[in-house]
């Protein structure tokens, strides 16, 4: 531990030091990144919306292309929102694992229920 605290702190019991402050800044999202992020995937819900409106794309088409839009959103809300980008490895295998396990689930019920049905 350190103890190069900044001159203006008040608080002489605060225990971040220069060093961590610049890399907290340096991770930190600004708004106007938050709001692009937003547009990004509010553009990328309404391409999922209209791909499945549209009659004349296949099946064959229509489930890949859902799975790879939520896929991307999945990564772009984890990594911005929930601050994985910048958070150690064994998190990111985590959630990386959970987006495999639901893919799986997904594709297992759908194949589940494509079977009962048809």
């Amino acid at each position: 531990m350190s103890t190069d605290i900044h001159p203006t702190d008040t608080h002489p019991t605060d225990t971040v030091t220069h060093d961590e402050h610049e890399t907290h800044a340096a991770h930190e999202v600004s708004d106007k990144q938050y709001i692009l992020i937003a547009l990004f995937l509010a553009v990328l819900t309404a391409m999922e919306v209209a791909v499945t409106e549209i009659s004349g794309v296949p099946e064959a088409l229509l489930i890949p292309s859902l799975l790879i839009m939520m896929a991307i959103k999945f990564f772009v809300v984890v990594s911005y929102f929930m601050h994985l980008k910048h958070d150690a490895a064994i998190f990111k295998f985590g959630f990386y694992i959970g987006l495999g396990g639901a893919v799986v689930l997904y594709a297992a019920m759908l194949a589940t229920f494509h079977f009962f049905i048809g």
